[in-house]
């Protein structure tokens, strides 16, 4: 009887050491597939964080690229601009000196015509 009992204890042990051996073993398995799984989940978000990271970057290389023509474009226009108001002052300056001589052609015109009135009488 108590050979049967050890026997029957022994063979209870060994179909708990089996069943908690099996448990462990599912646990494991869990453990690893959560791992995974979270491991893939956190992959999405830096994959996605280089890719909007690589745009960003792109898009500033581009952004740079813009602001350099467009302020060689500024400089050119302000280059134009810088001239034209030069040629206006010239002819601006034109203008005055035209006026100069007529005003000078005039008066001597007017000396002319009282030198000539004089002369005649």
């Amino acid at each position: 009887m108590l050979s049967s009992m050890l026997k029957q204890h022994q063979e209870t042990i060994k179909g708990r050491n089996e069943t908690q051996e099996k448990l462990k073993r599912e646990t494991l398995e869990s453990a690893n597939e959560l791992t995974v799984n979270l491991v893939d989940h956190l992959n999405v978000g830096v994959a996605q964080a280089y890719l909007n990271q690589k745009r960003l970057d792109q898009e500033a290389k581009n952004l740079n690229t813009n602001a350099n023509n467009f302020n060689k474009q500024t400089q050119q226009w302000l280059s134009l601009i810088e001239n034209f108001t030069s040629s206006l002052k010239e002819l601006g300056d034109v203008e005055n000196w035209a006026k100069t001589i007529e005003k000078d052609m005039r008066t001597i015109t007017s000396a002319l015509e009282v030198a000539y009135k004089i002369e005649r009488e």
